[in-house]
């Protein structure tokens, strides 16, 4: 007998995991992040419900970008006014006062958009530095570097 499986809200077991940034490549460690809030990396996958993990994401600041990416990569916002449209590189992101908003705009960028978007984004907890505040949910050190030898850069 051949069915899928289709978990309700109330079977979902989310883990906690923790994922040091520091010298890997952005969009291969915002892929690994994307694809664990969503929970395909778990055989039981539903597309329309967050079965996701919780993942913590420390040293956001040190992570690496190939190429002249750093430079010439602009992130454009808009201040709200009549020709407001302003631009960074991500260089200047990195440097600047929150330097985790590049990683979370990089996973943003990479899960369904919509209402659960919202809500799977709100489990993804981002740290510029080595400390954060979930010791006592007890996370589960995840070795992005190990998976394959392209997510490290020196």
């Amino acid at each position: 007998m051949k069915t899928t499986i289709s978990i309700k809200p109330a079977e979902v077991q989310k883990n906690w995991v923790l994922i040091d940034a520091e010298g890997l490549v952005l969009g291969r460690l915002a892929v690994v992040i994307a694809n664990r809030l969503r929970g395909k990396h778990k055989p039981t996958f539903t597309p329309h419900v967050d079965c996701g993990d919780n993942v913590v994401v420390i040293n956001a600041q040190k992570v690496k970008v190939t190429g002249n990416k750093a430079e010439q990569s602009i992130l454009y916002y808009h201040t709200g006014y009549a020709g407001g449209i302003k631009g960074r590189s991500i260089r200047q992101r990195l440097d600047s006062k929150y330097p985790e908003r590049v990683l979370e705009k990089a996973v943003e960028r990479m899960i369904t958009r919509g209402p659960l978007q919202r809500v799977q984004m709100k489990h993804l907890y981002v740290y510029g530095g080595p400390e954060h505040k979930h010791d006592g949910q007890q996370p589960v050190q995840l070795d992005v570097a190990a998976m394959n030898p392209k997510n490290k850069r020196v």
